[in-house]
Parts: structure tokens; sequence; C-alpha cells
């Protein structure tokens, strides 16, 4: 069986996180290996919505994410991870979790300008009208990382130019391992 491997995208809401995980994770689809995509919306929808978004609901959002993530990894599937992740600490918790060998930290890097202007969920919206107390980047903090392995700028290059070099780094770490 093939060794598994976890990409977490992080970054804030409309950075691209989503759309850079969707299309990776189809195009390694189409080279055969198994992808599961984790993502926030999705798991908060579901296994993780009785957590709210204070500092102690974020860490078990993120515990819960990244032990669901280590057992799709120890299944031999490739784990694309898109959750905002917003401090330095709970980015190395889901490496702790994962393991460092097996473990990538993706920062989909936008500024909150940009994020405001794409707001694809209406979310910074909500946020300005009072409705969304907690909302990462606005009134909840998002620490710059200092500990990721990759960084994607996309307020500064486009999608399809991100998921180039986002594919290259993907197929060089997962062609490195031992299968």
């Amino acid at each position: 069986m093939a060794r598994g491997h976890v990409f977490w995208f992080f970054g804030l809401s409309g950075a691209g996180k989503t759309t850079l995980t969707t299309s990776l994770g189809e195009k390694l689809r189409g080279q055969g290996r198994p992808v599961l995509l984790l993502d926030g919306d999705v798991l908060r929808a579901g296994l993780c919505r009785d957590l709210g978004f204070s500092d102690e609901a974020r860490t078990e959002n993120i515990r819960r994410a990244a032990e669901l993530a280590k057992l799709a990894m120890a299944q031999g599937q490739v784990v694309l991870a898109a959750f905002i992740t917003p401090r330095e600490d709970l980015r190395n918790l889901a490496r702790e979790i994962i393991g460092r060998d097996r473990f990538d930290l993706i920062w989909v890097d936008a500024s909150l300008t940009v994020c405001r202007q794409r707001d694809p969920k209406g979310l910074y919206q909500r946020s300005a009208a009072g409705n969304l107390p907690l909302f990462t980047g606005v009134n909840s903090v998002f620490e710059e990382s200092i500990g990721h392995d990759l960084r994607l700028q996309s307020d500064q290059r486009s999608a399809a130019e991100l998921g180039i070099q986002l594919e290259d780094y993907c197929r060089h770490r997962l062609t490195g391992q031992v299968e």
C-alpha cells in the first residue's frame, strides 16, 4: 500500500484554500491516487457542529480534523485539509498529531483586503454587520506563519499559476517517499 500524506492548507477565509485543494484533488485522483478532501466548513457542519469559535473550541476543531487526517493517511490516502488554522500553536498541534515526516503545512496567503473583496461566502459582510463576533482576521486573531513548508500568495498570482506550483510541490513530496 502506498504511504499516505497530509497537505494542510491554512489561511484566511476567502484566500483560496478550497479552490486549490479541490483542483489538486482532481489532478491527484486522475493519477490514480486515493485522496480525501477535508474542508473546515464541511467538518463544522457535521463532525464539529457542536463547537463554537472560542480558543478552546478552535483547538478542539483542529484536533479532531488532525486525528481524522492521520487515520486517512494511515490507510494510504493523500489528505488535502483546508482549515483556517489561525494560530501557530494550532498548526503545531496538527503537525504533532499527524507526524512531521508525512505532513506539509501550506499557507494560502492573501491580504485581508483581498479576502474581503472576494468574500465568496458573504462572511466578511456578515462580520461587518456584527453577525460574526469572532470572525478570524477581523475580530479574532490570525497569526502570520513562521513554520510553513510552502507559501502560496493567492493575491499576487492566478489560481492557474498557483495550481501548477502546488502540483509540482506535491508531486515532489509524494514521489520522494518510499512506497
